[in-house]
């Protein structure tokens, strides 16, 4: 195994910036390319949080996967309105460099993406947005319905109110930018698009529940099947968190038929 911390440029983000990587193995499978899950973090985290504060590598060198940790800041991985385009860098620049400097599989049915919170929010806009790319996505505590959270919480709160509108000018720019998650399920059921099998989880004590439920409800309306959601006692923390990375990386293997 093999767990690296660099730092690259990046064009869209004008800047250097962090990124933890872990490879499974010294070795390369047969195909010479990892499989690989691009992991998100949330609000109050960074691109090492997951390596610092989960048992990721050892998951990820159990199940074989390649994982991509990079740092998407307080962005909610938006193109903001007002700062960096963080979109642009998680969807497009990241996979092409990190291609480019590690043997990272581009294989539809070897790509994964996952987060928590912020994270898990991100991961759902990645896997709706370009369901093509991804064999599978994995949520967890996800910011699941972002225009009621910010109508509930944001809202009353002067700081993260101000943050937001920093990215999002307005509840309806989040539409415009394809940044609605709950609404991009609907709008992919009308095309008839097929998705990544998708791992949704949260704890029932979590203060993320209701939209977490309401994004629950919103997938089996529309009626995509392959779909696993898992509510058990739980918070908004990283006992939860690591327990379920676990259970989504074996998730991810049986899609991908590797084994577990």
């Amino acid at each position: 195994m093999v767990n690296l911390s660099c730092t690259i440029s990046s064009v869209s983000l004008r800047k250097r910036v962090p990124l933890e990587v872990i490879l499974p193995s010294e070795q390369l499978p047969e195909s010479g390319r990892f499989p690989v899950v691009w992991l998100l973090h949330g609000l109050s985290d960074n691109c090492s949080s997951w390596t610092e504060l989960s048992s990721i590598s050892r998951y990820a060198r159990e199940e074989g996967f390649a994982v991509v940790m990079p740092d998407g800041g307080r962005s909610f991985y938006a193109d903001m309105a007002s700062g960096p385009k963080y979109w642009t860098f998680i969807s497009e620049e990241l996979p092409k460099v990190c291609r480019s400097i590690f043997p990272l599989s581009e294989r539809r049915e070897d790509n994964f993406v996952a987060g928590l919170s912020m994270g898990g929010y991100g991961a759902l806009k990645l896997a709706l947005n370009f369901p093509g790319r991804f064999a599978g996505v994995a949520a967890f505590s996800a910011v699941a319905d972002i225009r009621k959270w910010i109508d509930d919480v944001v809202i009353k709160d002067a700081g993260l109110n101000f943050e937001m509108k920093m990215i999002f000018k307005s509840k309806e720019d989040i539409v415009r930018q394809n940044s609605d998650v709950m609404e991009l399920v609907s709008r992919r059921a009308a095309e008839k698009v097929e998705l990544p099998a998708l791992f949704h989880a949260c704890g029932s004590e979590d203060f993320l529940i209701e939209y977490n439920r309401s994004f629950r409800d919103k997938v089996k309306e529309c009626g995509f099947e392959n779909y696993t959601y898992l509510e058990e006692p739980g918070v908004h923390n990283w006992e939860f968190w690591d327990r379920n990375i676990q259970r989504a990386l074996k998730f991810f293997n049986g899609i991908s038929g590797k084994g577990c």
